[in-house]
C-alpha cells in the first residue's frame, strides 16, 4: 500500500482545504483594500481571488500554466460570475515586467510550491516600486497540521504505510517555508515586515463536522497560542535605503525688502 499522493488543487477541494480558503480570503480582503496604486499581480493559486477587494485600476492574475477549459457537449463553457480571469501564463521567477512597475503583489502560497523560492521573492523585490508591498501567505510547520504532515513523511520515508495517519494530510508538492526563515529572507532583501498573523488553529481532522465541532479552537488558540496557526499571512514593504521621497518642489517666493523711508527732521 502506497501513501496517497494529492494535489494543491485537489486538496483546496477538501473540507480543510475549503476551512483554509474562507480565512485566507477573508485576510486578503482586509489587506488589500487599504493598499492604493495603479498595478497589482497575482501569483499562482486562483482558487483564492486575493485582489477582489482592491481598488487599483490594473489587477492581473498570473499563472504558470494555462487551466483546463471547463466544457459541455456544447462546447466551452464561459467563465463562472466571480472567477478570476487568468491574464498572462509565467513563470513566478522570471516575471515580464520592468524594474520598480508594480504597487502590489500577493503570492497565496506561491513561495512554497516554486523550485527556487528565494530567487522568486528577489524577482518580487525587482518588479515593486519603492513602497511597495508583498503579501505573502503559506503553510506553518509549527502547527499541528505541520505536525502531522511531518509524521507522515516520516512513515513515508520509512517505507511504513501501513500505520494510521500514513497518509499526507497537506499536499505532497513544494517545501513549507516556516516564517522564520521568511522574515529572514524578506530582511535580507531590504523588506521591512509590516504585519503578520496566524489562522486556522483547528485540528487537522478531514471531515467538515469534526472541523465545526473544534470551532471554538480558533478563538482560543488566536488568544493562548498565537503562532502556532496552520497558516500564517505576512504584509511586507518594500524599503530602499538611502531614499527619501520629496514632496512638491514648491519655491517660497521671497519677502522685497522695503525701500528705506526718508522723514524730514522737523526743527
Amino acid at each position: 500500500m502506497t501513501a496517497k499522493i494529492i494535489g494543491l488543487t485537489e486538496w483546496f477541494g477538501t473540507a480543510p482545504g475549503r476551512y483554509l480558503l474562507e480565512w485566507e480570503q477573508t485576510q486578503f480582503d482586509l489587506a488589500a483594500a487599504d493598499l492604493f496604486g495603479y498595478n497589482a499581480l497575482q501569483l499562482g493559486l486562483p482558487e483564492l481571488d486575493a485582489l477582489r477587494n482592491n481598488r487599483m485600476p490594473h489587477r492581473w492574475l498570473a499563472l504558470p500554466e494555462v487551466l483546463p477549459l471547463r466544457s459541455d457537449a456544447d462546447g466551452e463553457l464561459p467563465a463562472r460570475a466571480g472567477e478570476p480571469r487568468v491574464a498572462l501564463v509565467t513563470d513566478a521567477a522570471a516575471l515580464p515586467f520592468p524594474p520598480a512597475s508594480l504597487d502590489l503583489v500577493v503570492l497565496p502560497h506561491t513561495l512554497e510550491f516554486s523550485a527556487d523560492p528565494h530567487h522568486v521573492l528577489r524577482e518580487v523585490e525587482r518588479v515593486l516600486v519603492p513602497e511597495g508591498r508583498v503579501v505573502i501567505s503559506g503553510f506553518n510547520p509549527a502547527s499541528l497540521w505541520g505536525f502531522r504532515q511531518g509524521r507522515s513523511r516520516f512513515w513515508e520515508r520509512a517505507g511504513v504505510h501501513s500505520k494510521g495517519g500514513a497518509d499526507l494530510y497537506l499536499p505532497d508538492a513544494g517545501e513549507f517555508i516556516g516564517p522564520w526563515r521568511l522574515r529572514d529572507w524578506l530582511r535580507l532583501l531590504s523588506f521591512d515586515l509590516e504585519s503578520d498573523r496566524y489562522g486556522c488553529y483547528r485540528p487537522a481532522v478531514r471531515t467538515e463536522k469534526w472541523l465545526q465541532r473544534s470551532a471554538w479552537l480558533d478563538r482560543a488558540g488566536a488568544r493562548w497560542w498565537p503562532i502556532f496557526g496552520a497558516v500564517y499571512f505576512v504584509v511586507a514593504v518594500k524599503r530602499v535605503r538611502g531614499m527619501r521621497l520629496l514632496g512638491p518642489a514648491w519655491k517660497p517666493r521671497r519677502a522685497t525688502a522695503a525701500a528705506p523711508v526718508q522723514v524730514a527732521n522737523r526743527h
